[in-house]
């Protein structure tokens, strides 16, 4: 969708970032602040059309992110929102927003409320796109501003994801720019267990890679501690790759052949009359062999309780209010 501008007839692109939220009220009027400067600077620039918008999403919070957005709405011209029933997830929040707006706009950033992501990156994303570029990634340069822990887990889990054989962007997350046909697209991918960092490069349209530089939260707590995070790699590794249940086989194979050898073992002992009686070595072999059974049991309940989830075909999100311009 183009509006053309009445004086030269010249097509300008309509723009919607599409921004999840959830127990976000600390931020989003800081947050407005900064995208509606930069999506006044860009209708200046004629680089946008002025229906652009910015669209919210409210993932279920518990505080007032949702007033405030309704409030945001009737002072800002660029606010707009979705408020979902209940907390759905950031990944199905996103496919929310994208959902509620794909036919309204032709290209879509999707970024965090937080901001820690430059949105100074937007126009250049907005540039590739007029260039022909389908889908261009936000990438961070670097990650100094994550602890030790966090940089080293981030980089272990996108070299696991490549030996798996996903595709990812490398230091990605989900600050992206998408086409309306890509969104389309996106769209069609109907699993319940989204992972879009390896949803989207699936889809196969011309892309291109914008860098910038990662700040700091500038109010309220990260919405991602630790054990979300986990969570969220075990979800990308699982929903791409059947890897880890062939892993498995293969350690079973192994241990197979490990208990001949030591067969073998036991029957020279015998015969050179060396046996050491003793339980320390059957506990410990006992205690082994039981926590990999367990961890492969482990595994392939992971797969089954996807495949659980994804044959009830539930809806992903439900939507209660939806507020346009």
């Amino acid at each position: 969708m183009r509006i053309c501008n009445e004086n030269n007839k010249e097509p300008y692109m309509k723009l919607y970032i599409i921004v999840p939220c959830y127990n976000e009220e600390a931020v989003l009027k800081e947050t407005t602040r900064r995208l509606t400067d930069l999506l006044n600077h860009m209708v200046d620039d004629k680089v946008i059309s002025a229906d652009s918008r910015i669209f919210y999403v409210n993932d279920g919070s518990n505080d007032d992110t949702w007033l405030i957005i309704e409030q945001l709405h009737q002072t800002t011209p660029y606010v707009c929102g979705i408020n979902l029933a209940n907390n759905s997830g950031h990944q199905n929040a996103l496919v929310a927003g994208l959902t509620a707006t794909k036919d309204e706009a032709d290209c879509f950033v999707t970024i965090d409320a937080d901001l820690q992501d430059d949105i100074q990156a937007i126009p250049e994303m907005v540039t590739r796109h007029a260039e022909g570029c389908d889908i261009v990634y936000g990438v961070r340069n670097e990650r100094k501003t994550d602890t030790v822990f966090k940089r080293t887990t981030a980089l272990m889990f996108y070299k696991l994801m490549k030996s798996l054989g996903v595709k990812t962007i490398y230091n990605h997350a989900d600050y992206r720019l998408m086409s309306k046909r890509a969104v389309d697209q996106l769209l069609q991918y109907k699993e319940r267990n989204l992972f879009l960092r390896g949803i989207v490069p699936l889809i196969g349209f011309k892309t291109s890679n914008v860098y910038y530089q990662r700040d700091k939260r500038f109010a309220g707590e990260s919405k991602y501690p630790f054990f979300k995070m986990l969570n969220f790699a075990i979800d990308g590794i699982t929903s791409f790759s059947i890897k880890p249940v062939r892993m498995v086989l293969a350690m079973g194979v192994l241990f197979v052949f490990i208990s001949f050898v030591i067969l073998a073992w036991v029957f020279i002992a015998y015969a050179s009359k060396n046996v050491v009686p003793g339980w320390t070595s059957l506990i410990l072999s006992v205690w082994f062999v039981g926590g990999c059974i367990l961890i492969g049991l482990g595994l392939v309940g992971e797969y089954i309780g996807k495949i659980y989830t994804e044959v009830k075909a539930r809806p992903r999100f439900n939507i209660e209010r939806i507020i346009r311009k």
